[in-house]
């Protein structure tokens, strides 16, 4: 037992760790480099490489160069980061608590419950009294959908927890239920909704970066690196539960301690996500994969890993979706699905041999 803990727990050593560390600062320059691109390319014809000369110079900025660079492209940028650093760690942090490859975000109920929310906000808007409507303004969708997320997170919570301990098991289960009743629910909002609305749903639905804005981004930002950051002192309580619940608790591991944080954890960031960015899918399920083919399952490797790798490809779909039907713009969670359906099929053949689904 002590050789299997210190294995799990203690610093890893060998060839693993050492590939850990340089895909680390591999991952970096790869994030730079997506951020680059992100704010040299889009559909509007300014060029960062000369915005960057002519500050260089000392010359003075167009005001449209101003807009696309700063206002447009920088927000865009960073909420990509944010948005996709937060689903892939939220991915691997549910992948490794449920001790399940298929595992994402979405069983925790976030995902259902934020469509079930942003489906009622542009159905109800025009029968919700005007004050409220004047509130929110035009937060109004991301707000619900960020409550709604939470709503039916600590239902599923509720649900799962039975004298002060919760079942992953039943979550696992009580999740798919919750997920199908808000599913019809959202249906028959979808049947209720005009053509207008249904646009507007299609799109929230297949996700976006277009409405990121520096109000947006200072109001999801901060919550989505504080839950980035909680889930990275989860790595050593996550590696324990490989063995089990019952062998993780008596190696020391606070074991609903460490549910109740990784379950909150992942319901603050993947809401604020799916709020500001609607519906992205693949992510969380493909990232941690190809990170644990590459360098490994210890997740204090690993989730810093999976962050710097999600902001990268969502940062990267995001350029995608903007340039490849310029001027128009495809929903990035379109790019994302066609680049990580394949990768993800790649990995359960290649494994299918290995591992047990």
């Amino acid at each position: 037992m002590a050789a299997i803990t210190d294995a799990l727990l203690d610093t890893p050593k060998g060839g693993r760790e050492v590939t850990a560390r340089r895909a680390h600062l591999w991952l970096l320059a790869l994030l730079v480099i997506s951020c680059l691109f992100s704010l040299a390319y889009g559909a509007a014809g300014t060029s960062l490489w000369g915005a960057l000369s002519k500050l260089a110079t000392g010359q003075v900025l167009s005001d449209m160069e101003r807009v696309v660079l700063w206002d447009i492209r920088a927000p865009r940028t960073l909420m990509g980061a944010s948005v996709g650093a937060s689903l892939a760690v939220a991915g691997a942090v549910m992948q490794g608590l449920f001790r399940n490859p298929l595992a994402d975000p979405g069983l925790v109920g976030v995902g259902a419950g934020a469509g079930l929310g942003a489906i009622s906000a542009i159905v109800l808007a025009a029968w919700l009294p005007v004050a409220f409507i004047d509130l929110f303004g035009n937060w109004l969708v991301s707000a619900a959908a960020f409550f709604g997320g939470w709503a039916s997170t600590l239902l599923l919570y509720r649900v799962a927890t039975r004298s002060g301990r919760t079942s992953v098991a039943t979550m696992l289960l009580a999740g798919i239920a919750l997920g199908a009743l808000a599913g019809a629910v959202s249906g028959i909002l979808v049947y209720m909704a005009d053509d207008t609305q249904l646009r507007d749903l299609t799109f929230w639905g297949l996700g976006s970066l277009a409405g990121a804005t520096w109000p947006k981004l200072f109001v999801a930002g901060p919550l989505i690196l504080a839950s980035i950051a909680a889930a990275g002192f989860l790595g050593r309580g996550l590696n324990a539960m490989a063995l089990g619940e019952a062998t993780a608790h008596h190696i020391g591991i606070p074991v609903q301690r460490l549910k109740n944080v990784a379950v909150m954890t992942v319901a603050a960031s993947t809401g604020a996500a799916v709020a500001v960015a609607g519906g992205i899918g693949f992510v969380g399920i493909v990232v941690p994969h190809l990170l644990r083919l590459a360098t490994g399952p210890d997740h204090r490797m690993l989730l810093p890993n999976a962050a710097l790798l999600g902001a990268s490809l969502l940062i990267g779909a995001d350029v995608i979706a903007r340039v490849v039907i310029a001027p128009a713009e495809l929903p990035i969670g379109i790019v994302t699905a066609v680049l990580g359906a394949p990768v993800f099929l790649w990995i359960l053949l290649r494994r299918r041999g290995l591992v047990d689904l």
